[in-house]
């Protein structure tokens, strides 16, 4: 690795779904690292074993990979396999708490959770300071009721203590929020190993970053806390220090912090919505970081113009209107065939039978899409609203068909269907060359005859062009199709 190389993480706990605020770190992190032609890595962080799921690692993992956020390094040989598992370097962090303990820079502490819960009441009570008192630093770094050769605590041992000096500070330049200070007075000699000999997250991360040689530190500044301790490692370890960059908090639309209430759901949930994952990285990218004034943007124009000097301070608010509007974008620009595939459980699930789809030629298919994309926001919409172009039974609008099939619209569409039988040739010129002339002959407006026929049509009072759709169709599907609506309207 050269040493001016940037390499960064994204380093998820596996305790739930990845939600949108864990996808834009790890977004920035991604985009950052191909701006600057590093190398991005995905880090499972596994130790808390009670909490930690396969499931939830796996759900990482799979949104990870719908959203395009690919890795470039894993622990196998030849990678990129990975992503690393913490629960798979428990070794290594013993091993660096020894060297600790041999240098004098940590130390073994015997106080129960009792004894420390009992201080922390009296401090307290007495209104002093409520971090650890550090009574244990005296004492020998041979663990305490210990076997020969055991060099830190097992299942119901001490625990591991860092030394933290009690005096100074620690300043750093954030590379989003600037200059921010902490002081030694207001740490304590925080724990590395507990007394089952876990690692803590603070020696984990640190650990793991040393080893896997990350630069940037890019996160959300729910974790500037933590930046404190995990300098004091660095400088324990005397290693370099990482440049930090904490990126704020998402907004609700009230301002409140992003919860479920806001639709702060998995990332998958919105795959299930019909969100295209290019407009999800899109959104998630303008949450808090811009460029001019532009709203669209190619995945390479995202890596070009990605900086972290663009992050803004402020928290972003996420908009669930402004996301729709922005995959509607994209599903109009799409390429038909990509949007076939995509849409085929969408179409199943308003009751589109797989058979049927797969009866229909890719042509037909292609032309579908075409003529629907326009009008939808999602891959949902555009299932439902092309619907009524495929057999089988389908849900109208009753209010508009009671309002708009009267019975002199319904005469008209009979009318209508008589003729249409006698066309040569079911195209979309010859149905709109009949639709003009039988309106003429009628005295009527276009729209006074094809509103009707639409509404009979599709169960809608709004569809794309209605011609070719019903050339789509053929016309035994669309006088059946009418027909039925004649029937249910009497």
């Amino acid at each position: 690795m050269a040493p001016s190389q940037v390499r960064v993480r994204f380093a998820p706990s596996p305790t739930g779904y990845l939600h949108v605020g864990g996808a834009r770190t790890a977004l920035f992190n991604w985009l950052f690292a191909r701006h600057e032609g590093g190398v991005f890595i995905l880090r499972i962080e596994d130790t808390d074993s009670e909490r930690s799921t396969e499931e939830a690692a796996a759900g990482i993992i799979e949104a990870m990979r719908w959203l395009g956020l690919d890795w470039d390094e894993g622990p196998e040989v030849g990678g990129p396999a990975g992503p690393y598992r913490q629960a798979e370097r428990f070794d290594i962090y013993r091993e660096y708490a020894e060297r600790l303990l041999a240098e004098g820079r940590a130390y073994y502490c015997v106080c129960t959770p009792e004894e420390l819960e009992v201080r922390r009441k009296a401090a307290l009570a007495a209104g002093r300071s409520l971090k650890y008192d550090g009574r244990c630093r005296e004492r020998g770094n041979r663990p305490p009721m210990a076997s020969p050769g055991v060099a830190v605590p097992g299942a119901g041992g001490p625990v591991v203590r860092l030394r933290i000096s009690e005096a100074g500070g620690i300043q750093i330049n954030d590379l989003v929020h600037g200059t921010i200070r902490f002081e030694d007075a207001d740490m304590d000699d925080f724990i590395l190993l507990r007394s089952d000999g876990m690692p803590t997250y603070n020696f984990a991360v640190v650990v793991d970053d040393v080893l896997m040689g990350i630069t940037h530190v890019i996160r959300g500044d729910d974790h500037i806390s933590n930046t404190p301790r995990q300098i004091k490692l660095y400088e324990a370890l005397g290693l370099p220090i990482p440049f930090f960059a904490h990126i704020p908090m998402i907004l609700g639309p009230d301002r409140a912090r992003l919860s479920k209430r806001h639709g702060a759901m998995g990332v998958m949930a919105y795959q299930e919505m019909g969100y295209l994952p290019e407009a999800m990285v899109n959104y998630l990218a303008r949450l808090g970081w811009s460029h001019g004034d532009q709203e669209i943007f190619t995945q390479e124009e995202l890596i070009r113009h990605f900086t972290l000097e663009k992050v803004g301070r402020t928290a972003a608010v996420f908009d669930p209107a402004k996301l729709e509007w922005l995959n509607g974008q994209y599903v109009k620009q799409a390429v038909p065939e990509r949007l076939v595939v995509l849409v085929r459980p969408f179409w199943e699930a308003v009751g589109v039978s797989r058979e049927e789809i797969d009866r229909k030629s890719h042509a037909w298919l292609d032309e579908a899409i075409r003529l629907f994309q326009e009008r939808a926001r999602t891959l949902v919409e555009l299932a439902a609203s092309s619907r009524f172009i495929f057999e089988g039974k389908i849900e109208r609008d009753r209010a508009a068909v009671a309002q708009i099939l009267t019975p002199d619209a319904r005469a008209r569409i009979r009318a209508l269907l008589q003729e249409m039988e006698g066309l040569p040739a079911f195209t979309a010129s010859a149905l709109e060359s009949l639709f003009r002339a039988k309106a003429a002959a009628l005295g009527l407006k276009l729209v006074d005859l094809a509103q009707p026929f639409r509404v009979a049509l599709s169960g809608r009072t709004v569809s794309p062009p209605m011609f070719p759709i019903m050339a789509l169709m053929g016309r035994e599907l669309v006088r059946r199709r009418v027909q039925e609506a004649l029937e249910e309207t009497g």
